[in-house]
């Protein structure tokens, strides 16, 4: 699967900065503006090669600041009860102040996640070539016969 990916170097590129911007906050926790800037990057190039990222990683990147959200040194993670006695969690940047709420639900399953949404899954379409299409056409009784009535209809 590694080999059909259609811009494995940019991935490769993102995957660097993503571990760039966690090595860069596990050494030392005060270097957030440098991890900032990793992660902005790999926001941006994904943006510009219109590159689809996997929802763990963007869940753990502040949408507001490009921050990255590791629990107790860039964010706050709190489990709540939500309307209807749903599960919550609720992700706070310490940058700027953004919540993000997540569903908490164990039955809960992202599209990424569905067999539907895999494209191994996904029936193909039939490709007919244009000789098979007129000998389709030309098995139905139907369309033959209003051909020939018009013609009849013209003859006379």
């Amino acid at each position: 699967m590694a080999g059909n990916i259609k811009d494995k170097e940019a991935f490769q590129r993102l995957n660097f900065l993503y571990q760039a911007a966690h090595c860069v906050l596990a050494q030392n926790p005060e270097n957030v503006e440098l991890a900032r800037f990793y992660c902005f990057t790999q926001k941006t190039i994904a943006k510009r090669l219109v590159l689809r990222q996997d929802p763990s990683v963007k869940r753990t990147i502040c949408k507001k600041c490009c921050s990255l959200l590791i629990p107790g040194v860039t964010s706050t993670v709190r489990q709540k009860r939500g309307p209807r006695r749903h599960r919550v969690t609720v992700i706070r940047c310490l940058s700027c102040g953004l919540t993000r709420r997540f569903p908490n639900n164990p039955k809960h399953q992202l599209w990424v996640d569905q067999p539907e949404a895999q494209l191994e899954n996904q029936p193909q379409p039939e490709t007919q070539n244009p000789s098979s299409k007129a000998a389709v056409q030309s098995n139905n009784p139907h369309e033959s016969s209003s051909v020939d009535s018009s013609a009849q209809n013209l003859a006379t």
